[in-house]
């Protein structure tokens, strides 16, 4: 979970001009209020206060807010937060106000962080805010996941809403983190059966997931009728991960991103997961090029990275065949038939009262006057704006990149 993941990225976009088909933002930090939309008030002070030194002190012997081992405590936490979390607000944004079809943001994606506490090396979840925002104009939005991960921070967020139809695809397993998504979990109250979760084993291949995935979206989008798309994609599902147990190829996964962008609803995608660093940065750079509708060659450009690439300097190296197969014919059939048959009893897209202003789920109204920082991000925005393709008309596809630049973080979005 390294920032360097977006470095590596970042310089294959560049190297391969991608840039120049993008618009690019820089957007600003979150605010405290902002990340309360979702998070505890005394969770989010903590994150603020918190430090390597005090951490012990502050967490009542590591048992509170959940850091330690998964979570650690480093220096500007809170702002690491802020950055990527504000990313993601600033992309839904767009996309909200209908200034760009499709948003990215590889530096977020963090699915696991929950309401009151850190999970899984995720502190801040920058996916649920990312949908409240878009909630405020978007009567249905659908998430889906792609990392080998189960979303379980999205999921629980939504658990009881039927206005965000959660699909993940991951591992399961007893012991496997988080050791939730199983075919069971279908959601509570207005929000039964708007959760569907497909359970997959070890050393799933290309040809299986691109066809279960397919199989099980195409009626999930036609019968949920979604406004809009968050696309989670994190890298761990790809083949030789260090934690991931999957034989993706990037084209397997990067065949998924193409697959919902054909069906031209606003779409916000996210980075997640990844733990090979040249394996994330090579599939980030892929499906940003498929996105951008860009052919990329196969062969990496020059860029200041180079040697993280070895031995190939390809986009696309062997990653595949490396585990065993455990998932069966017989088993992804009753994964699909079971999914195809929880969307029957959604009856259509659900009806939703819109006002002028819509509430989103926590019943907060937004508010009509638009806030000092909206404005603020508009006009820096407009004079960051560099590097635009002049026949986008400023309505391309951008993501947000943490960039090393003289020893300082910088956000950089494009």
């Amino acid at each position: 979970m390294r920032p360097h993941r977006m470095e590596l990225t970042n310089q294959l976009v560049l190297g391969y001009g991608l840039h120049e088909k993008m618009s690019m933002h820089a957007p600003r930090k979150a605010t405290e209020e902002e990340l309360r939309q979702f998070h505890d008030a005394d969770y989010v002070d903590f994150l603020k206060r918190v430090t390597p030194k005090n951490a012990q002190a502050l967490t009542k012997d590591w048992t509170k807010f959940n850091v330690g081992d998964d979570c650690p405590v480093f220096h500007d936490v809170f702002s690491f937060c802020q950055q990527y979390a504000g990313a993601s607000l600033a992309a839904a944004r767009k996309l909200a106000n209908e200034s760009t079809d499709i948003a990215i943001n590889w530096s977020g994606g963090l699915h696991h962080a929950k309401k009151g506490e850190a999970s899984g090396f995720c502190y801040v979840n920058d996916i649920v805010l990312a949908i409240l925002e878009l909630l405020r104009y978007h009567p249905r939005v659908l998430y889906i996941d792609i990392d080998i991960h189960h979303g379980d921070g999205v999921q629980e967020a939504f658990y009881l809403s039927n206005r965000v139809l959660t699909v993940s695809f991951h591992k399961y397993a007893a012991d496997f983190f988080p050791g939730t998504g199983n075919l069971s979990e279908i959601g509570s109250d207005l929000g039964k059966y708007f959760s569907l979760n497909v359970p997959l084993q070890d050393g799933i291949d290309d040809e299986s997931y691109i066809s279960l995935f397919k199989a099980i979206m195409e009626p999930t989008i036609t019968t949920f009728r979604p406004s809009s798309i968050v696309l989670q994609c994190g890298a761990d599902s790809l083949g030789c991960d260090r934690l991931g147990t999957f034989n993706l190829s990037i084209a397997a996964h990067g065949e998924c991103v193409r697959f919902i962008k054909s069906f031209g609803l606003p779409l916000l995608v996210l980075g997640g997961g990844g733990y090979r660093q040249s394996s994330v940065a090579r599939c980030w750079t892929y499906e940003t090029g498929v996105l951008a509708g860009v052919t990329l060659p196969d062969e990496l450009p020059s860029n200041n990275y180079y040697q993280f690439f070895a031995p190939d300097y390809h986009l696309h190296p062997p990653l595949t065949g490396q585990i065993q197969n455990l998932n069966t014919r017989q088993s992804l059939e009753r994964i699909r038939v079971t999914i195809r048959e929880k969307l029957r009893y959604l009856n259509g897209a659900p009806s939703v009262q819109m006002q002028e202003i819509p509430p989103d789920l926590g019943g907060w109204l937004a508010d009509e006057v638009r806030t000092r920082e909206e404005k603020d991000e508009d006009e820096e925005g407009a004079e960051g704006s560099e590097n635009k393709d002049p026949e986008m008309g400023g309505r391309g596809e951008y993501f947000d990149l943490e960039e090393m630049t003289g020893g300082r973080k910088r956000t950089r979005a494009f």
